[in-house]
């Protein structure tokens, strides 16, 4: 299957911290990519880096072939990538169907077109029924699907999900996960960080880890749930090896 994303060698210096470290990893056209890891990994930064928020110290960012390496934001919203953020922030002052057509504006000839346009993506990510709703009255989970349809409105081929089921209890990421898989079935390539395990291992194809800034494990839901260095990564030095002494007890 052809790649839309590749990631290479992206380190990213803030002082002498070293936030990424020599990061690589590819997201196949039309698939889940999953990226994981422990808090203070990297992963939002790494984010940052591939939609233009931040500008990488060494590395590069190819999409669909092209070389994106430190193009702006809105540029590479025009490219057909967004991304959503871990913390929600819509305009609080506008309804849910003009929080959505801010986004839609980007690729609409008008107000009229880029309304209508939001209609039809709040009513696929669930929020049909709260159109007219102003978005500060949203619930947590309401709010996440509002940030999620403010991505889709642009159009993207590619969609970076930070996090976008975080704060939602079991029952609202059940309702959340096949949104995010039907959105993927209509041809959107989607990566996507999450610490929602569940999640991952129903929605990902593949799973890249990121600790300390680098990527130390890579393969399908399955395989990564069970290595070692995962396990470390997550729950300390030494944790893989008490486990498994725990399984064979």
């Amino acid at each position: 299957m052809a790649e839309l994303l590749r990631v290479e060698n992206v380190s990213k210096r803030f002082g002498g911290l070293l936030a990424v470290d020599r990061a690589s990893f590819v997201a196949e056209t039309g698939r889940i990519t999953a990226l994981i890891g422990p808090n203070g990994a990297g992963k939002t930064t790494l984010f940052s880096i591939i939609t233009g928020f931040q500008p990488p110290s060494e590395g590069h960012i190819r999409y669909d072939g092209v070389d994106i390496t430190g193009e702006p934001p809105h540029r590479l919203a025009r490219r057909g990538i967004a991304r959503t953020f871990q913390i929600v922030q819509p305009f609080a002052g506008l309804t849910v169907r003009e929080n959505i057509a801010v986004g839609a504006h980007l690729g609409r000839p008008n107000r009229v077109a880029a309304l209508a346009a939001a209609g039809d993506v709040a009513r696929e990510v669930g929020l049909g029924e709260l159109l007219d709703r102003s978005a500060a009255a949203l619930t947590v989970a309401g709010r996440k699907r509002l940030e999620l349809a403010r991505a889709l409105a642009i159009e993207p081929k590619l969609l970076l999900l930070d996090e976008v089921l975080a704060g939602l209890n079991p029952s609202e990421i059940r309702d959340m996960v096949p949104v995010i898989r039907a959105i993927c079935d209509r041809g959107i390539t989607i990566v996507m960080i999450e610490h929602v395990m569940q999640a991952v291992m129903s929605l990902a194809e593949h799973v890249f880890v990121l600790s300390e800034g680098r990527i130390i494990a890579q393969g399908s839901p399955q395989a990564i749930a069970s290595d070692p260095k995962v396990v470390e990564a997550y729950l300390g030095h030494g944790a893989a090896s008490r486990m498994a002494g725990v399984a064979h007890a």
